[in-house]
């Protein structure tokens, strides 16, 4: 078949193709150990998007705006477009294994996206709703992927949170922090304008942030990082500092439970969404959501290896994607 007609696009199943083939390899994906979710987002607008390769199809749908599709993506050959009006979002009771919860759990998300800009902070995903504010305990953090956090030495970099209280962070003899302050951070800022892999990994005790299949290493400067509290710097393995990026946290994953918190949690459990999540108060924080492309996420139920993070970052071949 001559190569011009390949070019338009082909309408087959009630799907279109796309012109041109995706730029990565999906099977490396889905053939990794501990596979919970992965969306390619090849799906149009108005449709769910389902999880592929994965026992659930975990269907993230959209609210707010309508998800546009845009040709060119590293597994489907698409991507979807997120405009800051809209996300994409699983109810909390249809998580499923995407709950992932407990003192000795682990998870990895990885992602294939290309950011249009970090003014305010900015979710690529996770199950992470805030509650109302500082100070405010009510939240039902669990694990998220988020980026721009100056509160303990974040701003424009990727800072994975990992929380076991689910409302704001606590020291050791039970005093509180007005935020969660539990969270990596890389030592780079995260690529804007550019197709970037983006990821992290919790092993039950570290927390770890990966920009393009590395790990972002950063060593904490107590002053820079705004991390001079004894909990940063005197409740970490054996007494010692929690460090910074790969960050100690070693307290498991909040788990909800409806009989236990009904009186402190009056919201119930986080969904899972995809470019957005619940904080002061509002699904829109800072009155604007994730702007950007999503070509590629994938959520595992263990903590990756270095390796595979690089695995699952070659896979994608970003530098082929405009």
């Amino acid at each position: 078949m001559h190569r011009a007609s390949l070019l338009p696009l082909l309408l087959l199943a009630g799907q279109w193709l796309p012109a041109a083939p995706p730029s990565g390899d999906p099977s490396i994906v889905t053939q990794t150990p501990g596979l919970v979710a992965f969306w390619t987002f090849g799906e149009p607008a108005g449709q769910p998007r389902l999880s592929t390769g994965t026992a659930n199809p975990h269907p993230l749908v959209e609210v707010g705006d309508p998800v546009s599709r845009s040709e060119g993506g590293p597994y489907s050959g698409y991507a979807a477009e997120l405009n800051g009006k809209n996300f994409l979002r699983i109810p909390y009771a249809e998580t499923a294994d995407l709950n992932i919860s407990g003192p000795y759990a682990q998870v990895t998300l990885f992602a294939v996206v290309r950011i249009v800009n970090l003014h305010v902070s900015r979710t690529i995903a996770g199950m992470w709703s805030e509650g109302k504010g500082k100070d405010d305990d009510s939240g039902t953090r669990q694990y998220a992927l988020l980026m721009n956090m100056p509160a303990y030495g974040g701003p424009n970099k990727l800072v994975p949170h990992i929380s076991a209280e689910g409302g704001v962070t606590r020291r050791a003899d039970g005093s509180k922090f007005p935020w969660c302050a539990d969270y990596a951070v890389s030592a780079g800022d995260v690529p804007t304008e550019k197709w970037c892999t983006l990821a992290f990994t919790y092993d039950s005790k570290f927390l770890r942030a990966y920009i393009n299949g590395r790990l972002d290493a950063n060593e904490l400067d107590p002053v820079k990082h705004k991390r001079t509290d004894p909990y940063f710097l005197k409740e970490g393995p054996n007494g010692g500092p929690r460090g910074i990026n790969p960050y100690y946290h070693g307290r498991g994953i909040f788990r909800y439970e409806r009989e236990k918190h009904a009186e402190t949690k009056l919201m119930g459990g986080s969904d899972f969404i995809v470019g957005a999540r619940y904080a002061v108060g509002s699904l829109f924080a800072d009155g604007q959501a994730t702007i950007g492309k999503f070509g590629g996420l994938a959520v595992f139920n263990r903590a990756l290896t270095d390796d595979e993070i690089r695995h699952l970052h070659d896979s994608a071949r970003v530098e082929a994607l405009k």
